[in-house]
């Protein structure tokens, strides 16, 4: 165990992890360089707002695009943050229950959750998501606004990367989850130091 792993468990004694496996290590690298790729966005982001908002006050002069490369931006932020979050366990949940259980409920309530909730959410959200982005391209959608970006299929298709980037990271976990239930075979399961 890594020295900050020693040192979260100092602060929070509750805090326990679930393992690692070779696999789960490399997505959770994956993520963690998405993770810092997409924070640009949100500096991205407030470049944007400002300079609308400086335009649309100082100067008189609000545009469409602006607005919508904000909601854009904001949208790709979102999504594919989503995954990361997932991935690393920093995702919202009611924590006055959630840090009062031992690992191991925690780990059955995340399995049951991952198979009857996540997994048929994420492949319900697939399902419906490539003929609307099939249909988008098809046509080279642009916005209905005057002005508005051209290339509304190319939003439209984060989502869909976004929900096979969320099937990936639910994936890791399961594999995580499953390995601390059921075990796992020595040569399987790796050390979490390497973790990010």
């Amino acid at each position: 165990m890594n020295t900050d792993a020693s040192k979260l468990s100092e602060v929070l004694p509750h805090v326990e992890r679930l393992p690692h496996t070779r696999l789960t290590l490399r997505v959770r690298r994956f993520f963690n360089a998405l993770a810092d790729a997409v924070s640009w966005i949100w500096l991205l982001l407030v470049a944007v707002v400002v300079v609308n908002v400086t335009m649309r006050y100082l100067f008189g002069e609000g545009r469409v695009e602006f607005e919508e490369i904000q909601w854009h931006l904001y949208a790709i932020g979102f999504l594919l943050g989503m995954s990361a979050c997932l991935d690393s366990d920093d995702h919202i949940r009611v924590d006055v229950f959630h840090d009062r259980m031992p690992l191991r409920t925690r780990a059955w309530i995340e399995l049951y959750g991952l198979l009857l909730l996540f997994f048929p959410f994420v492949l319900m959200v697939l399902w419906f998501t490539v003929p609307f982005v099939q249909y988008s391209f098809s046509i080279a959608e642009v916005s209905d606004a005057p002005a508005g970006l051209p290339f509304r299929w190319a939003i439209k298709g984060v989502l869909l990367l976004s929900m096979l980037l969320l099937l990936v990271a639910g994936v890791s976990r399961l594999l995580r989850v499953s390995c601390f239930l059921f075990g796992a075979p020595r040569a399987a399961v790796a050390e979490e130091d390497h973790v990010g």
